[in-house]
């Protein structure tokens, strides 16, 4: 849990000085390639954690795996070396991607569907979060075929279950009530 904590921290104050020096949209698409790389590569995730990798070696394969970055996005990952704290990378990255979504308004609506969502069930989806929430929302779409039909809506602390399968357990808590 602390770690997360330190992860929030970070990344107010990388969003902080990404807004100081006017480059938070850079600082943003950054953080999604690190947030990204990572997830795709678990030889990196794990060269991250590990406490055996001198630091200087890790930050060798990082100005090497994403090169062009910006000088905040540098400056984090000097920062993270520099307290030990290089482990929180991929946590720090995805907590100034929220913190980004909020400043700008955006949320992420996840969707999930028994099939994968039509463009036009897509703005429907839009719509009914920009109804809900009055915020503009980023959907991303999750396949899980054992909601059968249907959708689950999940923004933020919100969900909205429209599933197949929820409603057949509803009807069955009321038949083994009854």
């Amino acid at each position: 849990m602390s770690g997360s904590r330190a992860a929030i921290r970070y990344a107010k104050a990388v969003l902080s000085l990404a807004i100081d020096q006017k480059s938070t949209d850079a600082v943003q698409s950054d953080m999604k390639t690190i947030t990204d790389t990572i997830a795709e590569s678990t030889d990196l995730s794990q060269m991250l954690q590990s406490p055996v990798v001198k630091a200087s070696d890790k930050k060798a394969v990082l100005t090497q795996v994403f090169t062009n970055t910006n000088a905040v996005t540098v400056n984090l990952i000097d920062t993270l070396i520099a307290n030990k704290r290089l482990a929180i990378l991929n946590d720090v990255a995805v907590s100034y991607t929220h913190l980004y979504d909020e400043m700008k308004g955006m949320q992420v609506a996840t969707v999930t569907t028994a099939v994968a969502l039509s463009d036009d069930l897509k703005s429907k989806v839009l719509a009914k979060v920009k109804e809900l929430t009055g915020k503009d929302a980023e959907v991303t779409n999750v396949i899980d075929e054992s909601i059968i039909g249907g959708f689950v809506l999940r923004v933020g602390d919100i969900q909205y279950n429209a599933s197949i399968a929820n409603k057949l357990n509803n009807l069955k808590r009321e038949f083994t009530l009854n």
